[in-house]
């Protein structure tokens, strides 16, 4: 039998998206058993990285697996300690699904941090798992992706959220569709 992850993706909208993950302060059995829901999460989803909060855990501590055969990873306590370079990428989120834009952030970074053994880590990462790193470390600090967004990708983003949050489909910015949908002229016009 598959088993079934403990915790549900938080989404746009709830406060503990927007606020500032505290630091771990030890390393234990219930963080590690904290990694393996949240890759199995993350693997259910489907994502390639998950922090803390989005499961509703105010700790600086995300997991990723871009899919290169390494597997999934956990970073405790990272930090991003040098950038460089500009890259476009049309990034999503799992607290936003279904949604993605082309999003400028630097090309490489510089990410340290901590495994779950305790152990110090450095890594030096481009493009891709350059923009993983800094997604998930934008979670740990409260920044969703709508805020990494220009002003036009902004608006229409949150008109598109609001949209959602009322229930109507994407496509019905206004509401209108569904208004007419539930009320139905008696009349063919004026």
């Amino acid at each position: 039998m598959a088993s079934m992850s403990r915790y549900a993706i938080r989404l746009y909208g709830d406060p503990v998206l927007r606020q500032r993950a505290t630091e771990v302060d030890g390393i234990d059995g219930t963080l590690k058993q904290l990694a393996d829901d949240m890759v199995l999460t993350m693997y259910e989803a489907p994502g390639v990285g998950l922090a803390a909060p989005q499961v509703g855990v105010q700790k600086r501590m995300f997991v990723y697996d871009t899919g290169d055969g390494e597997g999934p990873v956990t970073v405790v306590n990272p930090v991003l300690v040098e950038a460089r370079g500009e890259w476009t990428f049309d990034e999503g989120c799992l607290s936003i699904p279904g949604l993605s834009w082309p999003i400028v952030r630097p090309k490489e970074v510089h990410l340290t941090g901590l495994d779950l053994d305790g152990n110090e880590i450095s890594v030096e990462a481009d493009e891709y798992l350059a923009r993983v790193f800094q997604h998930e470390v934008d979670h740990l600090d409260g920044v969703l992706l709508v805020e990494r967004l220009d002003d036009d990708q902004r608006k229409e983003a949150k008109r598109i959220l609001r949209t959602r949050a009322l229930g109507l489909p994407d496509g019905d910015l206004d509401g209108l569709r569904a208004l007419a949908d539930r009320h139905p002229a008696r009349h063919t016009g004026l």
